[in-house]
């Protein structure tokens, strides 16, 4: 069955077929890394110049809904995760964002490392000038791909006892409730900023050296409104969206 778009609106046609196919990634007809019609398929479906469907395409790359793969066509993109910027009483972790978008998450741990604490940190945990904070690093999957590196701040002395063995594939929040009984429930302040991939982030998050990455850097309260951690992420743009 063909489809005929509207030549005589004053809407290019390359952008109503971008709409057509967005209609239908949005709707579930065509579902995440499923390959869509090729360019001559489209072409002949939409009765219009393989050059629009080119131009449509490569806008929907550009936007994040498609994905082209060499020598085997153009596919459908994962599904992204959404995540709040600011979060007043309703902070959702990585674990259950994942879940609510239908996806399996996973973590690895890296690091725990006694630190220093830098200046932001002294302030907001109250520290005293020789008190250090203990730092979590993990690499964050969803149904086994890498989307982001957690870097987590504590105040050392309230969370020495924190058991890295416990935080691979389980999520941080849980652990937190059930370990030390806090909770966070709101971001006092939150940053997000656009920044490039070091080798290091190239390699654990499965990119190429210098591609954009989102850097967030969170400050969160627990349910007594006291400070609980610094979260600084490393996040895969192409797998995100934030929202307000």
């Amino acid at each position: 069955m063909s489809t005929q778009l509207n030549d005589g609106s004053l809407t290019p046609l390359y952008q109503q077929l971008m709409e057509e196919i967005k209609v239908g990634i949005l709707s579930n007809k065509y579902v995440p890394g499923e390959k869509i019609l090729s360019e001559m398929e489209l072409s002949e479906l939409y009765h219009v110049s393989r050059i629009t469907v080119r131009r449509a395409i490569e806008e929907l790359c550009t936007e994040g809904y498609l994905v082209k793969q060499q020598g085997k066509g153009t596919f459908v993109s994962p599904r992204k995760m959404n995540r709040k910027i600011k979060q007043m009483g309703d902070v959702m972790g990585f674990s259950e964002a994942c879940r609510a978008c239908g996806m399996v998450p996973g973590a690895q741990v890296l690091t725990v490392q006694r630190c220093p604490a830098r200046a932001d940190e002294k302030r907001f945990f109250a520290l005293e000038s020789d008190e250090n904070v203990l730092y979590l690093q993990r690499v964050r999957t969803a149904d086994g791909e890498p989307i982001m590196m957690e870097n987590s701040f504590f105040p050392y002395n309230s969370f020495r006892t924190l058991n890295p063995n416990e935080l691979n594939d389980a999520s941080l929040f849980d652990y937190l409730k059930n370990t030390f009984d806090r909770t966070p429930t709101s971001t006092s302040q939150t940053t997000l900023e656009i920044v490039r991939a070091s080798t290091e982030l190239a390699t654990y998050l499965d990119v190429i050296t210098g591609d954009p990455l989102f850097y967030m850097n969170a400050y969160f309260l627990d349910q007594s409104n006291q400070p609980l951690l610094i979260g600084r992420q490393y996040i895969v743009g192409s797998r995100f969206v934030f929202s307000f």
